[in-house]
């Protein structure tokens, strides 16, 4: 018979890590960061974050500079290259190339749940700057344009069980007849993006989108993307 020990949860590794985990989204969402930013988000002491930085550290996947800023590591892409792998050597190339033509940043999300993950990106050459968007960045996919993008793909069912009692985003049905969403201001204020979802892809609802700032054409960016995730589909087939 197993004792008390043997079939009592161990929580205390459970939370640890459910800790690491979060840790790497929260460098994936916010970028570089010292290990009192880390913890404040985590919500933990600075020694339980310094604790947990440690053992990311052990592992590469999470590197320190020499300023102390925190930044995901190099195992991260080691234990990554085999998610998706058809799908990101299909898209990176019209990545690239609709981000140099419309010079903005452009990419592909996933959806996982009920959240749009970025799992490629491209940005534009010979612009001075551009919006990032980091792989492993996410957002929930009620907002923005490859959310909307993402929901455009879920019946009615599907998107109640991901706990919406809510209805779609307007700009849903919008989308499933022009083929591409708009969305500006949504996930962060004076970003604009437009997505369009790649369809036929088994198991997984995945999009392309772009992100810029200002007051861009929205037409001619949403007929780029719109071409771009029709051109990944054929080379998926």
């Amino acid at each position: 018979m197993p004792t008390d020990a043997e079939t009592r949860p161990d929580t205390s590794g459970s939370q640890t890590l459910s800790r690491g985990l979060t840790a790497l989204s929260l460098l994936a969402d916010h970028g570089r960061q010292t290990i009192q930013q880390l913890a404040d988000r985590l919500g933990v002491h600075r020694s339980v974050a310094y604790r947990l930085v440690r053992t990311l550290e052990e592992h590469r996947l999470v590197v320190r500079d020499p300023a102390g800023l925190l930044s995901l590591g190099p195992q991260l892409v080691i234990l990554a290259r085999d998610v998706e792998h058809d799908l990101q050597s299909a898209s990176l190339p019209h990545l690239q190339q609709l981000a140099d033509e419309l010079g903005a940043t452009a990419f592909l999300a996933v959806r996982d749940g009920d959240d749009a993950v970025t799992l490629v990106t491209a940005v534009p050459r010979g612009v001075n700057a551009s919006v990032a968007q980091h792989p492993g960045h996410r957002h929930p996919i009620a907002l923005g344009a490859p959310g909307i993008a993402l929901q455009s793909m879920l019946d009615a069912a599907t998107w109640r069980a991901l706990g919406h009692d809510e209805p779609m985003h307007p700009e849903v049905e919008v989308m499933r007849r022009r083929g591409w969403a708009v969305s500006a201001n949504e996930v962060i204020q004076g970003i604009t993006s437009v997505g369009a979802p790649i369809v036929s892809r088994g198991s997984t609802d995945a999009s392309v989108a772009v992100v810029t700032v200002g007051q861009p054409d929205t037409d001619a960016m949403g007929a780029a993307v719109q071409r771009t995730a029709r051109a990944i589909e054929a080379d998926l087939r």
